[in-house]
């Protein structure tokens, strides 16, 4: 029975949807403090949160058991991504869930700002009459600059040119396909700053996006702009947006987010020209419920089955994509086991190529299966699709990754290159009709073996006699032979016999094998 922890408020539907699994377990405990939930989280498999509790390097390092964190919302930055990578705990979140919520809001944001409704509001509760004072400004023909065209921004920009607004864009990672079907104008980052009357936030907080509006950025936009972030905290810069609205440079603000939540000091409380909410943009009820039951579903199918939808630091991949080369990836994950036995030495660098017709798509994950085959072997801590990439890179190895349609003597072919400081190992391996797997190349030598069990490798000299004196020797010490693949690299050179046997080699046998007149060299591996 695994246990899943909620530790956040959610509806009543994301609770009975997870209670209906048969194998899981499921304590609703809002409102734990930091101590608590570090004392209980090593019983659990998976924990459930929304935006409040904070899942630090420090709770994940008491997390024993913990599987997966699902986020019912779309940020995770309520998460220690980096920790939870390290630790290969999967972290999901429903990035679509509240996307008509956070867009409406922003639009209800954008309006109130530029009407002064909220100041206008305060006027009239305290007693006054000021129409001369509340003077607004009309969104048609306006220039909306939306920051980041994702889902959120797409849907802002659907309702801004219902109000007749002129729509302008920049996202560095829109698609080809999105520039053609959208009826937004994209732009260089500069000319957002420079045209738009009003700029809209819909990026994630990351590096590259701190302080994305910055007071560089804001010196630069026409007198009398208008800004909103309903996104995240931190992409605003807001000591440089205060100065900018006090000299009267920037006509107004409309913040959801705060670079600290909830803000112990806020330069905007007293300013009548700012809109603030508290982080209210997915707050509906249709949103909560939805990302609620959606995250419980993704949890359950990843306790049940291991498929990791919506996760955030495990490459995605269609479904359907998955289901084809599922066997694939059984393969790659048996070749880094199999590289793990046979590489000498410090590992630098991993060259995978994939060559034929092997989804471009499935061949990060590909990738990730040949480490974490290699790594499992060792490593006590958990290895898997989450944190194989990560460890290569704390250790130094280099990953290379080479796609070609071009087929190589077999329909699709992968092909893992491991280099270390002794020296330079290639195995190759494909998959014949639906699922049969096998290894078909070890550096010069082809064969076709099969990656099952315990194999017995023996490199020799290509003469007469030989094979049949491995076999007896094999049968006199009672180890059973199931499949047995032979390969040269030319008549009378260097041979090598892939045979798969019933159970481990004793090393003295193995001992006895390599004494024997022309025996190169003799090898074990356990898939």
């Amino acid at each position: 029975m695994k246990k899943v922890l909620i530790s956040d408020e959610m509806s009543d539907r994301a609770v009975q949807r997870l209670q209906a699994e048969r194998e899981i377990s499921v304590d609703y405990r809002p409102g734990l403090t930091k101590e608590d939930l570090k004392r209980i989280i090593p019983e659990y498999a998976a924990l459930v949160v929304r935006s409040q509790t904070k899942v630090t390097a420090e709770v994940m390092e008491a997390a024993a058991s913990l599987q997966v964190i699902g986020r019912a919302g779309t940020g995770v930055d309520n998460v220690d991504l980096e920790a939870a990578t390290r630790r290969g705990i999967v972290v999901m979140n429903v990035p679509g869930g509240n996307t008509v919520s956070a867009a409406e809001h922003t639009l209800a944001m954008l309006l109130a700002m530029a009407r002064g409704v909220p100041a206008a509001d305060r006027s009239m509760r305290s007693g006054r009459w000021e129409r001369g004072r509340f003077v607004g400004s009309e969104l048609e023909g306006k220039v909306l600059g939306v920051l980041g065209m994702g889902k959120v921004g797409r849907e802002v920009a659907h309702r801004a040119r219902s109000f007749g607004m002129e729509v302008i864009g920049y996202d560095p990672f829109v698609s080809a396909e999105d520039l053609q079907r959208s009826q937004t104008s994209f732009v260089p980052l500069d000319q957002i700053f420079r045209r738009a009357d009003f700029i809209t936030v819909h990026t994630p907080l990351t590096a590259q996006t701190r302080y994305l509006v910055g007071e560089k950025e804001i010196a630069s936009c026409k007198p009398g702009v208008r800004i909103v972030n309903c996104a995240r905290g931190g992409i605003v810069d807001e000591a440089a947006l205060a100065k900018y609205l006090k000299s009267g440079h920037v006509a107004g603000a409309a913040l959801d987010v705060y670079e600290e939540e909830p803000p112990k000091e806020l330069p905007f409380r007293e300013m009548d020209n700012v809109v603030l909410t508290p982080h209210l943009a997915a707050s509906t009820a249709e949103a909560q419920e939805k990302v609620a039951v959606i995250i419980a579903e993704q949890v359950c199918e990843y306790l049940r089955e291991g498929i990791a939808r919506n996760a955030v630091n495990v490459t995605p991949m269609d479904p359907k994509v998955r289901e084809r080369v599922a066997p694939y990836l059984a393969l790659a994950e048996k070749l880094g086991r199999f590289q793990a036995q046979m590489v000498e030495g410090h590992l630098r660098e991993v060259t995978v190529e994939y060559s034929g017709e092997i989804p471009s798509e499935a061949t990060p994950a590909l990738t990730v299966a040949i480490l974490k085959g290699y790594f499992e072997r060792f490593l006590s801590g958990p290895v898997n699709a989450v944190n194989a990439a990560y460890i290569a890179r704390e250790r130094g190895i280099r990953l290379n990754e080479i796609k070609t349609t071009e087929p190589q003597d077999y329909i699709n072919l992968i092909t893992a290159v491991f280099d270390s400081d002794a020296k330079r190992q290639a195995i190759a391996g494909t998959v014949f009709g639906r699922n049969l797997p096998r290894i078909v190349r070890l550096d010069g030598f082809r064969f076709d073996a099969v990656p099952e069990g315990e194999l017995l490798l023996v490199s020799n000299d290509d003469r007469p006699g030989i094979v049949g004196m491995v076999g007896s020797l094999l049968g006199d010490n009672q180890v059973n032979i199931a499949y047995m693949s032979l390969g040269r690299d030319r008549i009378g050179g260097q041979a090598i016999a892939v045979i798969n046997i019933d159970s481990p080699l004793p090393e003295p046998v193995a001992a006895e094998l390599r004494a024997q007149p022309g025996i190169l060299w003799v090898k074990t591996a356990s898939l």
